[in-house]
């Protein structure tokens, strides 16, 4: 059966690559606090992350990092050139489904690079344990077969490798970048996302705006204890 996506197999380092869109972007996920307070000095403390003096682990070098781009950039044409894009919801009957419908609606769009979305999710897991995150859409369409969720062979849950996850019994939190979204927290307002492709930030505090090109859709759904979703329309870099 077609995958729906150009997905390609990476290694580990090619994944590390993937979650930034920018070599900056990548040298700063690799700062430490701590470096920040005595440095104080951004350009400073990427040139000591790229040496080697300082981060929290060992970086590659430009030219390393833009070549493993590349080769993702390659890989996945060569997928999306062999393989004829079917949709993972194509043909599924998810009208009683508000989540799956939802989803639907949104996944070519999300395919092709036009919108970006983020769904928010709080429920219970296998162990009855009410665990709550913020999904990237896109980035679990590329990683998962979503025939499965549309099927409803299987529930989306967040994860802890997810933009943002906490289980509210036994108080993991976790938060990750993904492939589209750079997760930052604020003391103010709280949990942000900025998109990788615009740099926008997307609002997910219900008392506030979204944000530039950003929606808040809130569904009424049997399926979950809550569902937000979060559109950001992108524009695509040519």
């Amino acid at each position: 059966r077609q995958q729906a996506m150009a997905s390609v197999e990476l290694d580990s380092k090619s994944i590390e690559v993937d979650k930034f869109e920018t070599y900056e972007d990548y040298l700063d996920s690799l700062i430490l606090d701590k470096d920040m307070y005595y440095i104080q000095d951004q350009t400073l403390a990427r040139q000591l992350v790229e040496l080697g003096f300082r981060g929290s682990g060992e970086a590659f070098k430009r030219d390393e990092f833009e070549r493993r781009k590349r080769e993702i950039a390659e890989l996945r044409e060569n997928a999306k050139n062999k393989n004829t894009e079917v949709l993972a919801s194509k043909g599924k009957n998810v009208d009683n489904y508000p989540l799956l419908r939802a989803l639907a609606e949104r996944e070519k769009n999300v395919r092709h690079g036009k919108l970006t979305t983020i769904v928010f999710i709080r429920d219970k897991n296998s162990k009855g344990q009410e665990i709550s995150g913020y999904i990237d859409y896109g980035h679990r369409l590329e990683n998962d077969d979503f025939e499965l969720y549309f099927d409803r062979k299987r529930r989306l849950l967040p994860r802890p490798s997810d933009l943002s996850f906490f289980n509210w019994s036994t108080q993991v939190s976790t938060s990750n970048p993904s492939r589209y979204f750079q997760v930052i927290a604020d003391s103010d307002m709280g949990l942000l996302f900025k998109n990788k492709r615009d740099r926008k930030i997307v609002v997910v505090d219900p008392d506030s705006d979204c944000g530039d090109n950003s929606k808040r859709t809130e569904l009424k759904t049997n399926e979950y204890l809550q569902v937000v979703i979060y559109d950001h329309t992108t524009r695509r870099k040519s």
